[in-house]
């Protein structure tokens, strides 16, 4: 069975704080509501997409409701795209670690259909065996179930895998699975929820030597 790398999208592959929080205005307008700067939305992503709305909406002193998530999701999964950029290195290394012989999977919070659509916008569609999104399975992180779903999916198993993300939930997964983990900090974590990582990563080009140290060949 290959060595698999599992990689979380928002904040890891993507910066897609921009897209979101514009999302966000945009329903925010709607409402009457001020809109949020990106480095409000930054801390609220990572959890899915009810949760940020409720983050949200909890800054201005609201409640969201149905409406305001249908109305999201429905206007995000046209606009994913837009403003969301790869984040560097990440074009470079993907087929590098491709060429290597690891096999590369998505395990993110974010709704399948706009994730597939984000990664096929921005050209990385190709190099994932699967994407396990939020609404994939019963289960989201930091549910290792999550993660072990992603894992069948694309074909590998948690004894030859590694789990890159720059979210407490992303490590919490991988722990409960038994899985080592990088932690991103180019991306919207914290430092301190590097802790219990197996190592931490300044910059995507380093995934290789870490990937191997980790892991060993593919």
């Amino acid at each position: 069975m290959p060595a698999t790398i599992v990689f979380d999208l928002d904040g890891t592959l993507v910066d897609s704080v921009p897209d979101l929080a514009a999302a966000l205005n945009r329903l925010f307008a709607t409402r009457g509501l001020a809109p949020l700067a990106d480095a409000e939305v930054a801390p609220m992503v990572g959890d899915g997409v009810p949760k940020l709305l409720e983050r949200a909406f909890a800054a201005r002193g609201l409640a969201c409701d149905a409406a305001a998530l249908a109305a999201y999701n429905e206007d995000y999964a046209g606009r994913a795209s837009e403003l969301t950029r790869v984040f560097p290195e990440v074009a470079e290394t993907l087929p590098l670690l491709a060429a290597a012989g690891w096999r590369l999977a998505v395990c993110t919070n974010k709704p399948l259909a706009p994730a597939r659509a984000l990664l096929d916008a921005l050209g990385l569609g190709g190099y994932f065996a699967a994407i396990g999104a939020g609404d994939s399975f019963p289960v989201r992180k930091p549910d290792p179930a999550h993660l072990a779903a992603t894992l069948a999916a694309a074909g590998g198993s948690p004894a030859a895998a590694l789990m890159v993300g720059d979210h407490r939930n992303d490590l919490a997964a991988a722990a409960g699975l038994g899985v080592p983990a990088v932690f991103a900090a180019w991306g919207y974590g914290r430092p301190e929820w590097a802790t219990g990582a197996a190592a931490v990563a300044t910059h995507f080009g380093a995934l290789p030597e870490l990937a191997s140290r980790l892991l060993g060949a593919p």
